[in-house]
């Protein structure tokens, strides 16, 4: 059983997601603010994170960027709860990191199809039999390490991503040179039923983008194809092993 953990200053919607995802088949934890969420995470093995932007003390955004940035929990799936509704606080926690959000009010059956989603994404993406023995790809002198998670710069520099920035990545990786529109970059990544036009995956792509410094005015290695969608225009080589360091 999956534990999910509840990060909500709100005592009774914290009981509510609680009642209603246990009877659903989690495990849960709750926390009001950050301080209880570090706690929670330092005494029990999460699954998933539900946090809510408006806090006490550090909001969902700072949180979302310490738990990137944290050793051993950057890759923990967030989804972030915004009380106002506003697109920018929703582009602004996924520039977070946040793999998803869900604006309040909302019905706990919308949040149990993300967390359901976001969990099938991270168990992993749709592959071919031969992207299964892919350790490695090479592509425009980069790198990245399947097994490890991380990118490898021509300088050798390993980079960590986030597992949305992977998995991603690891779509383009295995379409090269092919149109992928939004809806299907987002199945591919996310595994997520058909909802309304969701443009995350733009914010998604433009990190990706900074990871490759392919920021120009014209990007060289994920192309934006107008009305359509991305390509990722290179050439790609897949290595069953790992390059010896």
């Amino acid at each position: 059983m999956e534990n999910i953990l509840i990060v909500d200053d709100d005592a009774e919607l914290r009981e509510l997601l609680q009642t209603y995802l246990e009877r659903n088949g989690y495990r849960t934890t709750t926390a009001a603010d950050g301080r209880g969420m570090w706690a929670a995470l330092d005494r029990h093995q999460v699954d998933l994170i539900v946090l809510d932007l408006m806090l006490p003390g550090d909001d969902g955004l700072t949180l979302c960027r310490n738990l990137r940035a944290h050793t051993t929990l950057s890759s923990t799936p967030v989804i972030m709860l915004t009380a106002r509704g506003e697109d920018m606080d929703r582009i602004l926690g996924l520039e977070m990191g946040a793999d998803d959000y869900v604006p309040k009010p909302f019905n706990p059956r919308e949040l149990l199809a993300r967390i359901k989603s976001v969990l099938r994404r991270t168990q992993g993406v749709p592959l071919s039999s031969e992207a299964t023995q892919t350790k490695f790809y090479v592509f425009n002198e980069w790198g990245l390490d399947v097994v490890g998670r991380q990118l490898v710069s021509p300088q050798r520099v390993i980079i960590a991503l986030t597992d949305g920035e992977f998995r991603l990545l690891r779509v383009f990786l295995e379409h090269p040179n092919r149109v992928l529109s939004r809806d299907q970059l987002l199945d591919l990544t996310r595994g997520r039923e058909t909802i309304p036009f969701d443009r995350s995956i733009d914010v998604q792509v433009g990190r990706v983008r900074k990871r490759l410094n392919d920021t120009g005015p014209e990007p060289s290695i994920i192309k934006t194809v107008r009305g359509e969608g991305y390509v990722l225009s290179t050439k790609v080589e897949r290595k069953t092993e790992l390059p010896k360091s």
